[in-house]
């Protein structure tokens, strides 16, 4: 009898439209061995549960509510095992702030930044960034993924784009680094690879991640001296360690004046034929359904 996946899928984050197609590219090659089923992760959720009886839970979710923890927290009570990390590293990574606090307190390079809170007073906020961090800036939200809501920022539009986040409550506003765009994936306890983006637009944004007609480059192997490529993939795992993550994460970083700075660990890297993880894991000779099958095999509650 073929065991049973349910694949959540979709949310109510701003990254919906990517975890659908997250969702339907992987049920698309889980089909070929498994009994696969897309469920929501809506008020339908225990009751498609109790009906399909799930040996596994493949977490295709993105962004809000599917990667920071409260998606793991609710199959945690099912006891059923689930892919990704738990609910306490997802919580960690997706918090922009606590992530950084552990990168620089180990010893990891990653943009100077501060934080910010809509209830302080913004004609401050210029004089305290141009002090502290000098202009160009990049302003975020503290708990969005795919480059979502993210601007580059001159002194001039800096107070604008500001203005933008408002409904976030909480930003964190980082250092502009220039150079290289170079991410690693890792695969359990593995260091699976890297990949550089040269993207045609300002930076490596949402467009330039999911749209074809962006025209990002996408470079592998990664042309770096053996001795630096080796660095990368070694802060990379570092991080994943440190944070406590499973199964698959994919690090985002600058190299920049001989340095690379971290900007990021993601914790549910997507699944798409335009996706980063699954390019690495076909230059190291994984087939995407091969690094489904081992995301599907590593997966465990009271992950």
């Amino acid at each position: 009898m073929k065991k049973r996946i349910l694949i959540l899928s979709g949310g109510i984050s701003k990254e919906r439209s990517i975890s659908l197609d997250t969702g339907s590219q992987v049920a698309k090659e889980l089909k070929k061995k498994y009994s696969v089923k897309i469920c929501e992760p809506d008020n339908n959720l225990e009751k498609n549960i109790k009906k399909f009886k799930p040996h596994k839970i493949f977490n295709a979710l993105h962004g809000q509510f599917g990667e920071d923890g409260y998606i793991q927290t609710i199959i945690e009570n099912y006891k059923i095992p689930y892919t990704h990390s738990g609910v306490i590293a997802s919580a960690i990574a997706m918090d922009k702030d606590i992530s950084k606090r552990i990168f620089l307190k180990n010893k990891i390079l990653t943009p100077k930044y501060i934080n910010f809170t809509f209830d302080k007073n913004l004609k401050e906020l210029t004089k305290s960034v141009e002090k502290i961090l000098k202009f160009p800036v990049v302003v975020k939200p503290i708990n969005e993924g795919s480059s979502v809501n993210v601007f580059i920022c001159t002194k001039k539009n800096f107070l604008k784009k500001v203005e933008l986040l408002k409904p976030y409550k909480k930003i964190i506003i980082e250092e502009f680094i220039g150079g290289r765009e170079i991410q690693v994936a890792i695969l359990g306890k593995k260091k699976l690879g890297a990949i550089e983006l040269k993207p045609k637009r300002k930076f490596y944004d949402y467009t330039a991640k999911y749209k074809k007609s962006a025209k990002t480059k996408h470079i592998i192997p990664v042309q770096l001296p053996k001795k630096k490529l080796d660095m990368v993939l070694n802060i990379s795992l570092k991080a994943h360690n440190l944070i406590g993550c499973k199964g698959v994460t994919r690090s985002d970083f600058k190299f920049y004046n001989n340095k690379f700075y971290l900007l990021e660990i993601n914790t549910q890297p997507g699944m798409t034929k335009l996706s980063l993880v699954p390019e690495i894991a076909a230059y190291s000779g994984i087939s995407f359904f091969d690094l489904l099958e081992w995301m599907l095999n590593d997966a465990s509650i009271n992950r």
